[in-house]
């Protein structure tokens, strides 16, 4: 039997990642002392890695495919496939960000501030690449943790860290000046696992589930009825972009309508469509949505 080798993100991933897994249909059991959980896929094999080493073994051939951050693969320089983006926040309008940060106080206010210092980073051979193709000599060392409080105590001029928001540089003292790189969440693939007809397949029918689910979330089905005399009044309060299945039913003269929108926008929309004369509300929820 055909077994796709598929590398799941352990640590800060790992708990989203089974979420959408199993929003997907895919039932996934982890054991506290296993790096290998358990599928009810025969064909899948997973394997529990570190977001950080995942491109390299990608890239290797010792798993097919994975999931991962760009800036990870950035950071291992890895030769590797990206079948698609994952977005695991609602849209990621936000991508996290590496950037350079120094302290409040600190004389550092650019990029050229920072040549001949010495700065701390978790992505290391990446933060390298990127000041030496702006020109500017620093020393970089490699962080294990804890990187915030180097800078704070002086023991390094500046760090690339993650951030989000910026909240919890801001919460630190601390001033970012540069953006390193944007990052979202990948699936990956070995080029020569690719080639594989079924492989590929199978990577992709994963895909099509876990996307169903991402885009599932947050969103409802709501079904009504409505007169015709009353259905453009009902129309137009929808929201300009969602456009809704309508039908015939057997009742002369009525309609019934079924729209799917976001669901926090369903407590100012159920009390209007009632003043409007929609009968049988009925809001459901989503597994997944396929477009």
């Amino acid at each position: 039997m055909k077994v796709l080798k598929l590398g799941l993100p352990k640590g800060s991933l790992q708990e989203k990642t089974l979420e959408i897994f199993k929003n997907g249909g895919f039932n996934i059991s982890v054991s506290s002392r296993s790096y290998t959980p358990s599928i009810d896929d025969a064909e899948i094999k997973p394997t529990l890695l570190r977001a950080q080493e995942m491109a390299r073994y990608v890239e290797d051939g010792v798993l097919d495919c994975g999931i991962t951050g760009e800036d990870w693969i950035l950071e291992n320089n890895s030769d590797v496939i990206r079948v698609d983006e994952l977005l695991y926040a609602k849209k990621t309008l936000n991508p996290v960000r590496w950037v350079v940060a120094v302290r409040d106080d600190s004389k550092i206010k650019k990029l050229k501030d920072l040549d001949g210092k010495r700065i701390a980073t978790e992505l290391a051979n990446y933060t390298k690449k990127f000041f030496k193709d702006q020109k500017i000599n620093v020393e970089v060392e490699f962080s294990w943790g804890a990187t915030e409080v180097k800078v704070k105590t002086g023991l390094v001029d500046a760090i690339v860290e993650l951030t989000e928001t910026g909240d919890s540089l801001r919460a630190n003292g601390l001033t970012e000046i540069a953006t390193v790189c944007t990052s979202t969440t990948k699936f990956i693939a070995n080029k020569e696992a690719y080639k594989d007809e079924w492989k590929k397949k199978k990577m992709n029918y994963i895909l099509l589930l876990l996307k169903g689910a991402l885009e599932a979330r947050d969103k409802v089905g709501l079904k009504l009825n409505v007169k015709k005399e009353n259905l453009k009044k009902i129309l137009s309060i929808l929201p300009s972009l969602k456009k809704p299945t309508i039908s015939s039913l057997t009742l002369e003269g009525w309609y019934a309508l079924e729209v799917i929108i976001e669901e926090k926008e369903v407590r100012k929309l159920l009390p209007l469509f009632k003043e409007n004369g929609a009968e049988g509300i009925i809001e459901y929820p989503l597994n997944k949505l396929i477009y």
